[in-house]
Formats: C-alpha cells, structure tokens, sequence
C-alpha cells in the first residue's frame, strides 16, 4: 500500500481541471493572475495586474493520500492535509479573502490589517489578521478544531455575528457534536503532518484507522469489533507506510491483518 504523495486537482472556474503532482510543473495565465506549479514548493498565485475584473472562484482538491501546498495571491500560504478542499478567489486578497475549507489546513496568512482573513467550514467560521494556524474541518463529522500558534483569532458559529470566543497564542477551540471547549495545546506533534509525520496520543483505534483510511488510499474493513479496545500513541513517518505503522501497534495490541490482491482494502481481525 503506497504513501501518500503530493498531488492535487485545481479545478477552474469555467470548470477545467488541472491535475497536480510534484514531477511535472503547470504554468497558467489567468488573466489578472499567472498560476505556476513548482516542483518545489507548489501552486503559487502570482497577481499580474490589479485591473478590476469579475471575481472568479478556483477549487484545490487533495484526495485520499495525498497532500500539497499552495501560495494565495495575497502570500498566505496553505498546507492542504489528505481528503481536503479549499476553494478560494483567483485574486485572493484584492477586495477580500474568504476561503471556503471542506478538511485539514495549516495557513500562514499574510499580513493585511485592510482585509480580514476568514476560514469558513461547514459549522463554523475562524476571522484572523496575521496568524499561523490549523484548522480541521471535515464535512459530515461533526467535529472543528482550530489551533492557534501566532496572532490572534475569533471563532464564530456559521452564520453569527457575535463570536464564540477568542483565541490566544497556545490555544486550541474544540466543537464536537454540537458542543465546544477551549483549552491550552501542549502537543505540537499534532500539527507535524504537513512536514510528513503522523502523531498520536491516546487516541482510540477506531479513530487512528479513520486517519491512516485518508492518509493512504486504502479502506480498512474490522471484522472483529474487540480490536477497537485499544488506544494508541505513537509517532509514524509517512514514507514507512500503513504496514509498518500495523506491525509497530502489532507489538503492544494482538490483532492481525491481511491485504486484498488490488492492495487497495486492509482486513484487521
């Protein structure tokens, strides 16, 4: 079962899609706008000229396994975590910066006391100035994190005005199921998946299957309900793979697993 990879798709406005992946380089002209892929470092918008022209609103798609890294038009910048969408203007930061977040994204926004940044999701909304952050926000799961390294954020209810609260420096905003806490963060490891590393802590073995279904592209099928007893913690390179991450759990907790023929399901017994 392969690791994940750095690959996305841009889809475009008028509906073309770009398939993007680390050993080829795209160069577009959009207008306002030029959008080139680096090998290196991964799409980057770059505005050309600052005429007025029709917003129009571009797509980045990382699928299972995958990941990427991409430079708005304003210079933020966003690490796109496996099975996320981020939608966003093609002239980002012209008259607004709103992006629209349907997964996991760390952002380094840039400056521009001007023009709010906002992250919308589908139960809430972060607003920020300047600020590193994550945020994960996967649609239909009913959970929203937002971690706050740099600056100062606000995090709102999906259609209020009035924030819920406020985050400083260090802090992490939790809304599960309909209820939210606020609470110090401690563990950075966390956040190390944009730099290829998955970590765990305590976390249920129901939960830790869910995360390595999006980080490989592969399903995983318990057949036998007792296994999910179970809570891990640990730290994985993404490069070992889903096997090597089963045989190190495999060491403290008895369970044992087999691979379809196409390599595309896992069967834990």
């Amino acid at each position: 079962v392969k690791s994940g990879e750095k690959k996305a798709l841009l889809t475009l406005a008028d509906g073309r899609q770009v398939e993007l992946k680390a050993d080829h380089q795209v160069n577009m002209d959009l207008g306002t706008v030029t959008a080139i892929e680096d090998s290196l470092v991964g799409l980057v918008y770059q505005v050309k000229d600052s005429s007025k022209t029709p917003l129009e609103y571009h797509q980045l798609s990382v699928p299972r396994a995958g990941e990427y890294i991409m430079t708005l038009s304003d210079g933020t910048k966003v690490w796109l975590n496996a099975q996320s969408t981020l939608t966003y203007s093609h002239d980002f930061g012209r008259n607004e910066r709103n992006v629209e977040l349907d997964g996991g994204a760390y952002f380094e926004v840039a400056k521009n006391k001007e023009i709010p940044f906002y992250v919308n999701t589908e139960t809430n909304q972060v607003r920020v100035v300047e600020t590193h952050f994550n945020v994960c926000a996967y649609r239909g799961s009913n959970e929203f994190t937002t971690t706050l390294l740099e600056g100062i954020v606000d995090i709102y209810a999906k259609g209020s005005e009035h924030s819920l609260t406020r985050l400083w420096v260090n802090e992490v905003f939790i809304f599960w199921d309909g209820k939210f806490r606020k609470e110090r963060f401690t563990d950075f490891d966390y956040l190390r998946w944009k730099d290829g590393l998955y970590c765990f802590d305590d976390t249920p073995f129901n939960l830790l299957l869910g995360k390595l279904e999006k980080y490989y592209k592969v399903k995983i099928v318990v057949e036998n309900p007792k296994v999910l007893n179970y809570r891990c913690t640990g730290k994985f390179k993404d490069q070992d793979g889903v096997e090597h991450v089963l045989k190190v759990i495999q060491k403290d907790h008895s369970f044992i697993y087999s691979i379809s023929a196409e390599k595309d399901s896992i069967f834990i017994k």
